[in-house]
């Protein structure tokens, strides 16, 4: 079988406190972006385990360490399966704050439930897709979701982008969840994500905020300077997604998207359904 595991925007991302654990407690809404998307092949293997191999984008570390080699393992701790040979073609840029690791991850969970016909419901997969990664589980659905939490505690949001053009920007750098915690101050204040994602999409530049921009945006301006530009083009909203590097611009429906001064920059474009 072949997978098309899609890519994530964050739109708003509040850290409110940190937790016992080492982790943040977080509030944010995870938004699909299904256009952008790597493919993901499982077949039957010949031998017990998984093997596995990968083109396109490098994938770094080594192979018991990758995230689908890992979701693998972790459904072959829960239930005898067969062997699997996975081969990952990388799209989705890395180090960028678009899940495109944790997506892999948790399509190759569902791909493995389905190879091996196990009667697993989406809970049993999100909880042990929670297990890779604090943004997995968002990816076994797909939809529109609120994140609270680390990022694994779901619940179902009533946002839709549809008909708005997406436009990313990745720049040729990644930001490491270290750079992007540096400087970061927790809060609580405010309304919450939800109150304030209700209003109409041309109030969200005043009220909705990622609080890693500040931190990441004085580690690497040209980020900021990015973002800058997404609104002089038109953007209604703009902003970094997750920890970033990637940031991302919301332009009205049927919006002619031209940007300037790219040099060796990433971008994508997609009208979003």
């Amino acid at each position: 079988m072949i997978l098309f595991p899609n890519c994530k925007i964050n739109i708003g991302l509040r850290i409110l406190s940190k937790r016992p654990d080492g982790y943040h407690e977080l509030e944010t809404l995870m938004y699909p972006v299904h256009g952008l998307c790597d493919a993901l092949e499982i077949i039957p293997g010949e031998e017990e385990g998984v093997s596995f191999s990968s083109s396109g984008l490098s994938v770094d570390g080594p192979v018991d360490k990758n995230l689908c080699v890992r979701a693998y393992e972790a459904v072959r701790k829960r239930t005898p399966i067969g062997g699997v040979n996975m081969h990952l073609h990388k799209v989705v840029p890395m180090g960028a704050g678009l899940g495109g690791g944790s997506a892999d991850a948790a399509y190759a969970i569902r791909g493995v439930v389905d190879l091996f016909d196990l009667s697993w419901s989406e809970p049993e997969m999100e909880r042990v897709a929670a297990e890779i990664g604090s943004d997995t589980a968002f990816f076994v659905k797909g939809r529109p979701a609120w994140a609270t939490g680390r990022g694994e505690i779901l619940s179902p949001a009533d946002v839709s982008l549809q008909g708005y053009r997406l436009v990313l920007v990745k720049p040729p750098f990644g930001v490491s969840t270290a750079q992007a915690y540096a400087h970061v101050v927790p809060s609580r204040e405010g309304e919450s994500l939800v109150d304030r994602l209700s209003r109409p999409i041309e109030e969200w530049k005043r009220t909705i905020f990622n609080d890693f921009e500040p931190s990441v945006f004085a580690q690497f301006p040209r980020l900021k300077q990015w973002k800058e530009s997404l609104y002089e083009a038109g953007a209604l909203y703009a902003a970094m997604s997750g920890s970033g590097s990637a940031l991302f611009g919301i332009f009205p429906p049927g919006k002619r998207v031209i940007l300037s001064g790219l040099s060796n920059e990433f971008v994508y474009q997609e009208d979003m359904v």
